[in-house]
């Protein structure tokens, strides 16, 4: 067994060549969210994984093994729902909206330019049905997104290094009361 202790966010420092040579290893969300536990890599060694408490793997980012070999983090393709405006009936604000009430739920979600991706939940994908969009099951690398504070890492856009407050004040304190006013009567 090969012991894994040391992560490089989005492989930074390393020359491509030397990422495209290294080993890989695919996994789903709920693994890269763990800070430990056994995998198997490319190269087909047994990996224990031991990182600081907290970490969470993306694809792309690269562990170092205690032998100084490199493993390339995948995220591997799972269970998500994935939801879309209608190109019929949808406007502009239908998927900002939908993050807003995912989000409200607290979902781990990634964002995309045309799509919301989280992990399967019939009661969500039943509610964003209500609200005229389109939920659809797919197999796809999940990604969610790192949230306002960032991760210990720092991932991404999120955590590198520089200050986004821009000046702008706290948002005011977020009051719960959502009415829904649509009939459900429109079906996708």
């Amino acid at each position: 067994m090969l012991t894994v202790n040391k992560l490089l966010p989005a492989a930074r420092g390393l020359a491509p060549a030397l990422i495209q040579r290294a080993a890989t290893v695919s996994l789903d969300w709920d693994t890269r969210s763990k800070s430990r536990f056994d995998a198997h890599d490319s190269a087909g060694r047994h990996l224990a994984v031991f990182l600081p408490r907290g970490t969470v793997l993306r694809g792309g980012d690269v562990l170092v093994a205690e032998d100084g070999s490199m493993i390339r983090v995948d995220a591997a393709p799972q269970p998500v729902l994935q939801v879309r405006a209608c190109p019929a009936h949808g406007t502009a604000t239908d998927l900002p909206r939908a993050a807003y009430h995912l989000g409200n739920r607290h979902v781990q979600l990634e964002v995309q330019a045309d799509c919301l991706q989280f992990e399967p939940d019939p009661v969500l994908a039943e509610m964003l049905q209500r609200l005229h969009l389109i939920v659809t099951e797919a197999q796809a690398p999940f990604e969610p997104e790192a949230g306002a504070y960032g991760e210990g890492g720092g991932h991404g856009h999120q955590g590198h290094g520089h200050d986004h407050r821009h000046g702008h004040e706290p948002a005011p304190a977020h009051d719960d009361q959502h009415g829904q006013g649509h009939d459900g009567s429109h079906g996708h």
